[in-house]
């Protein structure tokens, strides 16, 4: 007997003596104790029922999610390399090459609970407590602009979330409407007249990058000569906002040959009017604000930076904010040294 037959075999005999009848009348296992059915029975509705107790509020899943998310999704939950996107993509859903997010294409809240309660963290799958993953999926739900900064996620909250695609399914009639087209003998040569390619990989950004390429990394350089003459920033300050920027490194650059990504670079931002970075398209809430004025000083661009979305409403910016005044210092500093 081969070895593909013996493995089947096995599988088809274990199958079977699983069934509580035959476990039964062959002698073996045992009826399933209500703890151990509890821990597989984890599947949440969309009206919500399945949900365990917990709560979590978004600036928690900001800490959360930087921990344990941001690895694959990035900080923003605007992916890293070809890792999933969970952020953006609305209207994208008619184009060629839809971006499917959460906020652009999951219909029901309950698909993203359940299965960042059964599948993340990616190789630790099932090890976040539930007031975790209630946190990690309100952040996910801010960064999709879908909530408020200061919104908490729980059982009680779970349906005031209304999910932008939650028309856009219908339901599966294909038993009915299709079933009769299906039947028969099946074609199994020649079946089309020709065959032809309508889409690659490439487009669809699935295309794994040759193995050995590089990416090319713009190292941010200090600005040897400021071009007005004010006082140098503190080294330990700039250090410490060179490490903070990593937060903002995802969208913004800043240096030598620096280019506008998700967001503009920053060189030259201490002293600039808003939305002046030429090439870079920025949100008409900010365009109104650089109507009116605003230009980024030490005042104005701490108050953005603690709080994005409270001081411009419908920034396209999904960061949530720095919460300490420090880091907001450091971050100053650290920009101070690029010029424009």
């Amino acid at each position: 007997m081969s070895k593909f037959l013996k493995s089947t075999t096995l599988i088809t005999a274990f199958a079977l003596t699983a069934s509580p009848v035959l476990a039964e009348k062959f002698g073996l296992g045992r009826a399933a104790l209500p703890e151990e059915i509890a821990a597989w029975n984890l599947d949440v509705s969309p009206d919500g029922s399945g949900l365990p107790e917990g709560s979590g509020d978004v600036l928690t899943g900001e800490e959360v999610f930087a921990e344990k998310c941001a690895a694959c999704h990035g900080d923003f939950a605007e992916g890293v390399g070809n890792w999933p996107k969970l952020a953006g993509g609305q209207g994208t859903l008619a184009d060629k090459d839809p971006l499917k997010t959460v906020g652009s294409y999951w219909p029901y809240l309950s698909t993203t609970w359940d299965y960042v309660n059964r599948s993340m963290p990616f190789g630790n799958a099932q090890s976040l407590t539930n007031d975790e993953v209630y946190a990690i999926v309100a952040y996910i739900l801010y960064s999709n602009d879908l909530v408020d900064e200061d919104f908490e996620l729980s059982r009680d909250t779970f349906l005031d979330v209304e999910m932008p695609n939650a028309e856009g399914f219908i339901v599966d009639d294909r038993i009915e409407a299709e079933h009769a087209i299906w039947t028969g003998e099946p074609c199994m040569e020649n079946c089309k007249d020709s065959v032809e390619i309508t889409m690659r990989a490439l487009v669809l950004d699935v295309t794994p990058e040759e193995e050995g390429a590089e990416a090319e990394v713009v190292e941010p350089e200090p600005v040897e000569e400021a071009a007005a003459a004010t006082e140098a920033p503190d080294p330990e300050l700039v250090a410490a906002g060179e490490k903070v920027f990593k937060k903002c490194k995802s969208c913004h650059q800043v240096g030598d040959g620096a280019k506008n990504r998700v967001g503009p670079q920053l060189n030259g931002i201490l002293g600039r009017a808003a939305g002046a970075v030429d090439g870079f398209k920025y949100s008409n809430a900010l365009m109104e604000k650089a109507d009116e004025g605003l230009s980024w000083n030490s005042e104005t661009l701490a108050e953005f930076l603690a709080k994005p979305k409270k001081y411009i409403k419908g920034t396209k910016m999904s960061f949530a904010g720095l919460r300490k005044d420090e880091d907001i210092a450091a971050i100053e500093a650290y920009l101070s040294t690029f010029a424009e």
